[in-house]
């Protein structure tokens, strides 16, 4: 169906991520939806909160599955006691674990970072709790985090055991990384093991290198030069001792996405048998993104800000990706940063700013739900009209 007046009855999909720091991707996909309904009263709208992996996935997943969070006690990055939490699939078969709840840069802002310390011992009790739930299968987002410990801590908190040449335990975080001689794997829980787990990234980063999780990531977690030496050489060599030789460790250490997180992703596939996956892969499975989106004829998406980057991999690509050709894909944003003719080149029909006129960021993030609402309106009202350029958009190359 392609509804060009007001009197049919669209479906229409309202799939957002979060407009960070203004709503949640739940919140914007309602805000969204009465738009839409303003519009359409008698459409079939379906809230569908989306992310790629990142912040926002757990409370994105919960919304779809209609499930609760699980409350757990673990650790920070630096080993200080905090609260976390976790979500289940509704047939308890599946948990969603975002790392930056125990390990993320937020949770030790309020100390001076120490990059060298900064471990994941904390997800790996969050990982332990889902277990005890007996999960078949565990999604891991690894966004945001403030470690660069090559998912040694995760590990640790599973059981494994990283020692030095004197069989003593190394110091937790990268900065032990070099010391690490020998992984005693005799400890390691078997159920870690037996669960299928799917580590969600969004970046495309290697191990090691100028493009790698020190180097690139480890300044925004506080290391300076002599750190991120520190740390890339931490990780080349662990990469090594888990692999056996040098040749496999050159080539793991120049795997896209292992860069992700601190390295988290070299630890957990080498142990686990852990698979990564781009998040919005990832979720878009999890969500059943292109049964929902297979019948629509409107599908709108967006996030704070709506740019070159977002093509590459992120929600609104992700959504575009797995929408019919005959549907009109319309972003929301925040910010728009591509113009008409780049958007119709990326097989989006249109995209438009929240932004009512000249606005600073305090008054956009304070009015987001209400100004998206009305944003969707005006995109479902001018959709509904014949012959406007709305009406169809470029078949996505």
């Amino acid at each position: 169906m392609s509804p060009t007046t007001t009197d049919q009855t669209p479906s229409i999909v309202c799939a957002p991520d979060s407009f960070k720091g203004s709503a949640s991707a739940p919140a914007a996909a309602a805000a969204m939806a009465r738009g839409a309904r303003a519009v359409f009263p008698g459409a079939r709208i379906t809230e569908l909160p989306f992310a790629d992996g990142g912040e926002g996935t757990l409370d994105a997943l919960l919304a779809v599955w209609g499930t609760r969070p699980r409350a757990v006690d673990t650790v920070d990055a630096l080993g200080r006691t905090t609260s976390a939490a976790f979500g289940l699939s509704p047939d308890g078969r599946t948990a969603v674990i975002e790392a930056a709840q125990a390990n993320g840069l937020p949770q030790v802002s309020d100390v001076e970072l120490r990059p060298e310390r900064a471990d994941t011992y904390g997800v790996g009790l969050i990982a332990a709790a889902a277990l005890d739930l007996g999960v078949e299968e565990i999604l891991l987002c690894i966004g945001g985090s403030a470690s660069t410990d090559g998912g040694t801590g995760i590990l640790s908190a599973l059981g494994a055991r990283f020692t030095d040449a004197n069989g003593d335990p190394v110091a937790p975080g990268g900065g032990g990384l070099a010391a690490i001689t020998t992984v005693d794997t005799a400890g390691l829980d078997r159920r870690a093991t037996a669960v299928r787990w799917r580590i969600a990234v969004d970046v495309d980063n290697p191990l090691t290198g100028p493009r790698g999780a020190a180097a690139v990531f480890g300044p925004q977690k506080g290391a300076d030069a002599d750190s991120v030496a520190v740390l890339d050489s931490g990780l080349g060599h662990l990469a090594e001792v888990l692999t056996g030789t040098s040749a496999e460790a050159d080539s793991l250490a120049a795997t896209p996405g292992f860069g992700a997180a601190g390295g988290i992703p070299l630890g957990l596939t080498t142990m686990l048998g852990a698979e990564v996956v781009p998040g919005s892969t990832m979720v878009a499975e999890a969500v059943g993104l292109t049964e929902t989106l297979a019948d629509s004829d409107f599908v709108l998406t967006g996030e704070g800000s709506f740019d070159s980057q977002s093509l590459g991999g992120k929600v609104v690509a992700a959504v575009r990706d797995h929408a019919p050709a005959s549907a009109r894909v319309i972003v929301i944003a925040g910010r728009v940063g591509l113009s008409a003719a780049q958007c119709r080149e990326a097989g989006i029909t249109a995209a438009l700013s929240i932004a009512p006129g000249p606005s600073d960021l305090a008054t956009l993030s304070e009015r987001a739900e209400a100004l998206i609402e009305d944003t969707a309106a005006q995109a479902c009202a001018l959709s509904a009209q014949p012959d406007t350029p709305f009406q169809r958009r470029k078949d996505t190359p």
